[in-house]
């Protein structure tokens, strides 16, 4: 199922909810089903509407909306508005009202499609997000995203038969290795708004880094094509909440520091990591 398709059925699902919430009438589009999605989330946060399965696939959909609605070209301020309204629309109505439970209903068998769905492709303005839920009992990456740095390919995101840390594979040219390597993104407590300008990597004085704890030799699975070795540097899990705050818009780095003083800066997008870490939250089939 692509997300085209699993868009369209969301989305005809969700308009279900405008019985009970009715988003303003200046929105449109992508900021409107990031309206719908972030209702029905926050009525099932207050109500329990669904199980733990459908609630992963919510949360993909709506990080997935949001994504949508800011590539569009909606600001962060107006989005955590919406977000606001949403929140109080769903507190204002009663966990017993039978239009909820109509609603409930069409959503849960909706989205109960994303938790048998095996791959998503979360499409980015140049490098997609790439999950997998399929065959967790062997390497293989469950989420990641391609990037490169001169001729050489490096692949971040989720890996191995127990994903929970993000990892780093690395098959560089040439005898020289690094000798450690940061995942490096903008500070949200020093610099609180995306930064858009440029490339989307926030200024020097605005970032903040994570180190790898790790590194050994990379499983074939996760070498890209044509690579007979590589190297898979680990970041701790908590690099991974980091990322999933950052607008889809934005550039963060995968760093590699050498012996000789030089650095190899690799760039992947933000894109829709928060939506594809939910995805994959749903578990393995």
């Amino acid at each position: 199922m692509t997300i085209g398709q699993n868009a369209t059925a969301a989305k005809a699902v969700l308009l279900a909810a405008a019985v009970l919430a009715t988003p303003a009438s200046a929105w449109a589009g992508p900021a409107d089903t990031y309206y719908e999605r972030a209702f029905v989330v926050a009525a099932d946060a207050r109500c329990g509407l669904f199980d733990d399965r459908v609630d992963a696939a919510l949360t993909a959909a709506t990080a997935q909306a949001r994504g949508a609605a800011l590539r569009s070209g909606a600001a962060e301020n107006d989005l955590n508005a919406v977000a606001a309204r949403a929140r109080s629309r769903a507190e204002s109505v009663s966990c017993r009202d039978p239009q909820l439970a109509l609603v409930r209903d069409r959503v849960d068998g909706a989205f109960s499609g994303w938790t048998r769905t095996p791959r998503m492709t979360f499409p980015g303005k140049a490098r997609p997000w790439v999950a997998d839920r399929t065959a967790w009992t062997q390497p293989g990456w469950r989420l990641m995203q391609a990037s490169r740095v001169g001729g050489s390919p490096v692949t971040f995101g989720y890996a191995g038969d127990a994903p929970s840390s993000l990892t780093a594979v690395v098959s560089f040219v040439g005898r020289s290795r690094p000798y450690a390597a940061r995942i490096v993104f903008r500070d949200d407590a020093k610099a609180p708004r995306a930064w858009l300008a440029g490339s989307g990597l926030v200024p020097s004085a605005s970032r903040a880094s994570v180190w790898a704890t790790g590194v050994s030799a990379a499983d074939a699975a996760l070498l890209a094509e044509g690579r007979r070795a590589g190297e898979a540097w680990r970041f701790p899990a908590a690099a991974a909440d980091r990322l999933a705050r950052l607008d889809p818009r934005e550039t963060f780095l995968v760093e590699f520091h050498f012996r000789d003083g030089s650095v190899a800066k690799v760039a992947f997008e933000a894109g829709d990591f928060a939506a594809g870490r939910a995805f994959m939250a749903m578990g393995a089939l």
